[in-house]
């Protein structure tokens, strides 16, 4: 099984992409599969090298990987496509930000960031650059350096950058309004938390106050930050899917408070890995999983 490095090795020089392999290997995605979206759904359509051979970007290999997670949530491999094809589009005008802010990574340029992020606000406002711009090109960046396309110094760049960004916007924010503050926390075994950030300016925005907790939160931790703060909900956030039973005892433990609970992330992305769980599935919709939580809160069902 080759790992994200030797994936890194296939990278050619002659089409600046990886090859059809590289790409199957790091998403587990068989060739002939990549080649019959191609085909029958016109996904991924890439460019070739003289001699023919496909390859990939990372724009294109965030498509594949896209659908292969929605095929993964149970839809139809027709239904995918045009989901897939749909979200490309939505993106378009914000896809020149969305390189802006990958390209950032190769100029090593922070302060880049920053001024691309404040216009895409003055633009499209604050809930839209985040949802459309930071976390689409944050997820690309992931990509990137999966593939060997940014190390991990350009990584972390844009990532501080990103954070820094956020953190501003959430300055800006007016004082909360109400009275129960929500709690913030990431997986047990997660150690990003940009999703989570974004997440308080939106919640910021509509007058809540919120408690991030950082990152590799134990059950424990979470529970008695519920308890200390006298949270009004609790929101979980877990990607890595080997960590999922850890994740899962920490909203178990949760369960036990008297807060609301809520959870999302790629470790809870199929049916099956939300089976019996406590709390709410908030999907991965940002601005629908803050209009879920508002609503729950401001109108609580009767115990």
């Amino acid at each position: 099984m080759q790992t994200y490095a030797s994936v890194a090795t296939d990278v050619s020089g002659n089409g600046g992409g990886l090859s059809i392999q590289a790409v199957s290997d790091l998403l587990a995605i068989p060739a002939p599969t990549i080649r019959s979206w191609e085909r029958r759904y016109g996904l991924a359509r890439t460019a070739r090298t003289g001699g023919g051979h496909r390859r990939y970007t990372t724009a294109e290999i965030t498509e594949l990987r896209n659908m292969r997670d929605e095929i993964s949530r149970g839809r139809r491999t027709s239904e995918a496509a045009i989901l897939v094809r749909d979200t490309a589009q939505a993106a378009e005008p914000y896809r020149s930000f969305i390189k802006a802010f990958v390209d950032a990574a190769d100029s090593m340029n922070a302060r880049q960031i920053d001024y691309l992020l404040d216009h895409c606000r003055d633009r499209f406002g604050v809930e839209e650059a985040i949802c459309r711009v930071v976390l689409p090109g944050m997820r690309q960046i992931g990509v990137a350096w999966q593939t060997g396309r940014c190390d991990v110094t350009q990584e972390h760049l844009v990532t501080r950058g990103a954070r820094g960004w956020l953190e501003k916007a959430l300055s800006e924010e007016p004082a909360p309004r109400h009275p129960e503050p929500i709690v913030l926390s990431c997986g047990p075994g997660d150690l990003h938390t940009v999703g989570l950030e974004a997440m308080r300016v939106l919640l910021a925005r509509r007058g809540w106050e919120c408690h991030l907790l950082g990152e590799r939160i134990l059950p424990a931790q979470l529970t008695a930050a519920i308890e200390r703060t006298r949270a009004g909900a609790a929101i979980l956030v877990s990607h890595i899917a080997s960590h999922r039973r850890a994740a899962v005892l920490a909203l178990q433990a949760a369960d036990r408070t008297s807060t609301q609970l809520f959870y999302a992330g790629n470790a809870f992305l199929t049916p099956a890995a939300r089976k019996g769980l406590p709390g709410t599935y908030l999907g991965e919709d940002l601005s629908a999983a803050v209009e879920m939580v508002t609503r729950s809160l401001q109108d609580p069902a009767p115990s």
